[in-house]
C-alpha cells in the first residue's frame, strides 16, 4: 500500500505542478485553491502517507489504513473537480459535491492519525 501510495502522489504532484504552469503561463490564478490543494492533500499528504506506510508496515496492515487509502483516494479528487467547476461558475451544485468530496477526504485522514497514533511504536 505504502508504494501505492507514493506513486499516487507523484501523480498529483504533476498534475499540480501543471495547474501552477498553466496559471503561471495564462496569469489567471483563479484556480489556485485547486492548485494548493492538490499539492498539499495529493502530493505531500499521501507521500508521507506512504513513506510511513512503507517503513511501517504495521501500519499498512490495519484496517483504518484501508478506510484511509479508499477515502483519501475517491474524496480528493471529488473534491477537486469539484471545486473547479464550483469556481468555473459551472453550477452551485459542486460546492455541495466538493463538501462531500472534503468530508470524505478528511475522515480518511482521520483513519491515518488514529492508525498512527494508535500502532507506530506498538
Amino acid at each position: 500500500m505504502g508504494i501505492k501510495l507514493i506513486k499516487i502522489a507523484v501523480v498529483y504532484f504533476l498534475i499540480g505542478v501543471s495547474f501552477g504552469l498553466y496559471m503561471s503561463f495564462t496569469h489567471v490564478f483563479k484556480l489556485a485553491t485547486v492548485h494548493v490543494h492538490i499539492n498539499l492533500l495529493g502530493w505531500m499528504s499521501l507521500a508521507v502517507a506512504g513513506i510511513l506506510y512503507t517503513l511501517f508496515p504495521k501500519l499498512a496492515e490495519a484496517s483504518s489504513a484501508k478506510v484511509h487509502f479508499w477515502l483519501h483516494n475517491i474524496g480528493l479528487p471529488v473534491m477537486m473537480i469539484s471545486i473547479a467547476l464550483a469556481i468555473l461558475e459551472v453550477s452551485p451544485i459542486f460546492f455541495l459535491i466538493a463538501t462531500i468530496g472534503g468530508v470524505a477526504t478528511v475522515i480518511g485522514i482521520f483513519c491515518f492519525g488514529y492508525n498512527v497514533l494508535k500502532n507506530l511504536g506498538s
